[in-house]
């Protein structure tokens, strides 16, 4: 039984073991980036709906295909509908989101959730309406590409 309650930190582990391996792999030095040394940047509004904001942009070096940031969202604020060829990890790191794949229920997501969307299931996440939230997201990208961007989620579908 308690195995269980350790599996979503488990599979998280399991997940960017290869990661630091690749990046290993092709530096012989440890890379540290510093807080505060990239410049946020604004959610575009073809792929965002209210005000988001992304920050600490990562990118792993070849043969590595990690990449993700920290995405913070105001109350109401949220992702377009898409999809990643190879799936996306989300950890809320603070607030309380919303997330929901197409057809599916909304789902309410907190502080220290992980969230696993698979390849190609399309969906959206964001705050939800009276409370922001923010998340580390991590994708893969594969020949290159790592989010098909869809439709805005209208409001009618978002206070479902």
């Amino acid at each position: 039984m308690m195995s269980g309650m350790f599996a979503p930190g488990l599979a998280l582990i399991a997940m960017l073991l290869p990661i630091a391996s690749a990046l290993a792999q092709t530096s012989q030095e440890v890379v540290v980036q510093r807080a505060g040394s990239q410049k946020p940047s604004i959610g575009a509004a073809q792929n965002f709906t209210g005000a988001v904001r992304v920050d600490g942009r990562f990118q792993g070096s070849a043969p590595a295909r990690v990449s993700g940031g920290t995405v913070s969202f105001e109350p109401g604020a949220r992702t377009a509908w898409h999809t990643h060829p190879l799936g996306q990890t989300l950890i809320v790191t603070a607030g309380t989101g919303l997330v929901q794949h197409w057809g599916g229920t909304i789902q309410e997501i907190r502080l220290g959730d992980v969230v696993w969307i698979p390849p190609g299931v399309k969906h959206w996440h964001g705050a939800a309406p009276a409370t922001g939230m923010t998340h580390i997201a991590i994708s893969e990208a594969q020949e290159g590409k790592t989010v098909d961007w869809l439709e805005h989620v209208s409001d009618e579908q978002y206070r479902r």
